[in-house]
């Protein structure tokens, strides 16, 4: 989605992130090579299920598994996908260190259909709020492609407060935030009232999805979109639409779905569950991650089936 947005004495027209995006799994065959024909499949299966847009490489993705050449396999057959299905296209590209994420933004930013690049904040060494928006100001003045923050402590060790995300949030060309601190807070409602209108806000925590969207929020990144794509996408559009009971009836019957699906260690019990209705050909995911058990993906399966 396009948006009229203020830069200095300029008027540039930016990209907003609106509705359910897939942070795609990456599936792997049985010989432990990445299965590309399945990565093409589920871009398409996704199409049609609704979705807006794909990330690929995001942490759902498993990057941190995958050698450059995987990666960038990865990204050429979501890339041509997404563009025969006119599919919005988001690249996971942040890294630990400043000089390095602008670098892996440089170097994906040529990528047919690319509408954004989605940029954690900075883990491991933990910076400080003001060490957070200096990377991110750096990043905006080294890049000119769309950037999509994304805010999740439980990973990064470090939380983006409302203050630092709402200076953020001015800068060039950051056109939205996925926001995944776990909880539907009093920082995240601050960001929603106060950051600019072009700005999109997204939820990264499936189960508060609605409350976001109903705040303000122009939709969802939702691993747990992976299953049930089309009642996702039916609940976000509800959401927006202000069709405020059959949004709600929809997050009611998802709730146990979002439950079962991180009963383990994202992406485990979704590529279990993909396994299991043949969309991918096997469960795997690469160490330290193990698959989930069948105790989890039965459960996964159950949710599914009750909330259709």
């Amino acid at each position: 989605m396009l948006a009229s947005r203020e830069l200095g004495s300029l008027t540039a027209m930016t990209y907003q992130p609106r509705g359910v995006y897939v942070p795609l799994i990456t599936p792997f065959a049985a010989d432990g090579s990445v299965a590309l024909d399945a990565v093409e499949r589920l871009v398409h299966h996704y199409a049609e299920a609704g979705a807006a847009g794909i990330v690929s490489l995001g942490t759902t993705g498993e990057p941190a598994m995958l050698t450059a050449e995987e990666k960038q396999r990865v990204i050429d057959v979501t890339s041509q996908a997404c563009v025969a299905r006119n599919l919005e296209l988001m690249i996971g590209a942040g890294t630990i260190g400043t000089a390095a994420t602008i670098e892996s933004i440089n170097a994906v930013a040529a990528t047919p259909g690319l509408t954004a690049v989605l940029v954690v904040s900075p883990y491991y060494v933990r910076p400080s709020q003001a060490g957070i928006v200096a990377h991110y100001r750096a990043i905006s003045e080294a890049t000119t492609t769309p950037v999509v923050v994304y805010n999740i402590p439980a990973r990064t060790g470090r939380g983006m407060t409302s203050d630092t995300l709402l200076e953020v949030a001015a800068m060039r060309n950051v056109v939205g935030l996925k926001q995944a601190v776990g909880a539907f807070d009093d920082e995240t409602l601050r960001v929603l009232a106060d950051a600019p209108p072009s700005f999109g806000v997204m939820s990264g925590d499936d189960a508060f999805i609605l409350s976001t969207v109903l705040h303000g929020g122009t939709g969802a990144i939702a691993a747990s979109a992976h299953v049930c794509t089309d009642r996702f996408v039916s609940m976000v559009e509800c959401g927006l639409s202000g069709k405020i009971d059959e949004a709600t009836a929809h997050a009611e019957a998802l709730l146990p779905v979002v439950e079962a699906g991180f009963m383990e260690p994202n992406p485990s019990v979704f590529k279990g569950v993909l396994a299991a209705q043949g969309l991918i050909p096997t469960p795997d995911v690469r160490l330290p991650l193990v698959n989930a058990s069948s105790a989890s993906v039965d459960a996964l399966l159950a949710a599914i089936d009750a909330a259709r």
